[in-house]
């Protein structure tokens, strides 16, 4: 990790835990089919999950952006990983620190479809 990156990565996290928690005006929330597949109210289960993971280490946020995680739900693993894309969502954000040009994209899914 460069300066630069290691200098980013606390804003980073604070505008991926933000949207992780519920501030979907920096971005964009996509389910997989095994997420799909599951009723309505286990899926607001698993997204209120996600939304209060906070057990980042050093081990599963090598760089400090709170942009992966993992949860337990009924005995299965669920993986959310954000990505940061231009406003278009055609290109990745060449400055993912910055709400202006960028749009985060969280992606809910089972850990058999990773």
């Amino acid at each position: 990790m460069t300066t630069t990156e290691a200098t980013q990565a606390p804003t980073i996290a604070q505008l991926n835990d933000r949207f992780r928690q519920g501030d979907h005006t920096l971005g964009q929330v996509f389910t997989t089919q095994l997420v799909q597949a599951l009723s309505s109210v286990d899926q607001q289960e698993l997204f209120r999950l996600v939304r209060t993971f906070d057990d980042f280490t050093p081990e599963n946020d090598p760089y400090g952006e709170h942009d992966f995680g993992s949860v337990e739900f009924q005995d299965e693993k669920y993986f959310f990983k954000i990505d940061y894309y231009d406003k278009s969502l055609k290109y990745g954000s060449e400055a993912p620190r910055d709400p202006k040009v960028t749009t985060r994209v969280l992606t809910l899914m089972h850990s058999s479809e990773y």
